[in-house]
């Protein structure tokens, strides 16, 4: 599959996780440790899939997802936060600032794999899931 995906994850452990996880798609996978290096990569890398935790140093996901939003150079990349915050509300508000999905640590990679596939192919609708 010719497709990148940008992690931007603080965690060091949680990003080789996400990384490990996604690899078998067959896709490039990028990552960034915070949003202002995350907002960086997302302008100059261009990649079809960003999974986007919330609580980064710097600039917090939110942040970076209306950045990406307001900025037409990325408004149209797939975002899917990947968070340990499993209220409701906080899915709720993930597709109110415009992400495309909404999956909760910890997740299981066939999951994680699944809503990345739809997130390629258009057929994404956010969920709440774990």
């Amino acid at each position: 599959m010719d497709a990148t995906v940008l992690i931007v994850e603080d965690s060091p452990s949680v990003r080789r996780l996400i990384e490990v996880s996604v690899r078998p798609l067959g896709v490039s996978v990028i990552s960034a440790e915070d949003g202002i290096e995350g907002l960086a990569m997302a302008r100059a890398e261009a990649p079809d899939v960003i999974l986007l935790d919330i609580g980064l140093p710097g600039i917090d996901g939110w942040e970076v997802l209306r950045e990406l939003r307001a900025d037409p150079t990325t408004s149209d990349i797939a975002v899917i936060i990947v968070t340990a915050h499993a209220q409701p509300e906080v899915a709720l508000a993930a597709e109110k600032r415009g992400a495309d999905g909404f999956i909760t640590k910890p997740f299981r990679p066939s999951h994680l794999r699944e809503e990345i596939l739809a997130n390629l192919s258009g057929d994404a609708q956010i969920t709440q899931t774990g």
